[in-house]
């Protein structure tokens, strides 16, 4: 597949309290039927990889890459140096982990309203749910969530949570 930017990019920073480093990437357009003109892409930064990251509107009509401080640490990049950016269109579906597959498909009316949902409601539900900070309370939010899902009702619903 060919890449939709192979090239080096000055990091730059906006300024002010909690300023971005980020990348220019003016040869990407905005996509007109994403949340906020946002493009889905995965590659590498100066051989780091990322994987379902969102170039993000500027607000002049181009995009942008941000660049996260955990990720300028591992290359030793910071704001005024050139970063070698790769990067691909992501198409990937949303990885459903296969715990929770099954115990949707055990629940054929909870499968359905997932599966119903956009692909941002149903992240945040999986990150709701693997976010726990031990495996009793995954468990006991996995099967809220799917008492909540079989009832037709969203994360954001008051009722379930």
């Amino acid at each position: 597949m060919e890449p939709l930017v192979n090239k080096k990019y000055l990091l730059e920073k906006y300024q002010g309290k909690g300023g971005w480093t980020f990348a220019r990437i003016p040869e990407i357009l905005q996509d007109k039927n994403a949340p906020f003109g946002w493009v889905k892409v995965h590659g590498s930064i100066d051989g780091f990889e990322i994987r379902k990251y969102h170039l993000m509107p500027m607000g002049n009509g181009s995009l942008f890459l941000p660049v996260k401080a955990e990720i300028r640490k591992k290359i030793n990049k910071r704001e005024g140096d050139w970063v070698h950016v790769i990067l691909y269109p992501d198409n990937e579906p949303l990885e459903i982990p296969e715990e929770m597959l099954l115990c949707l498909a055990d629940e054929p009316s909870a499968f359905t309203f997932f599966k119903s949902l956009s692909e941002g409601e149903q992240k945040n539900y999986i990150q709701h749910i693997y976010s726990a900070k031990n495996e009793d309370i995954k468990i006991d939010r996995l099967a809220k969530t799917i008492n909540k899902l079989q009832r037709g009702l969203k994360m954001n619903d008051k009722e379930g949570y």
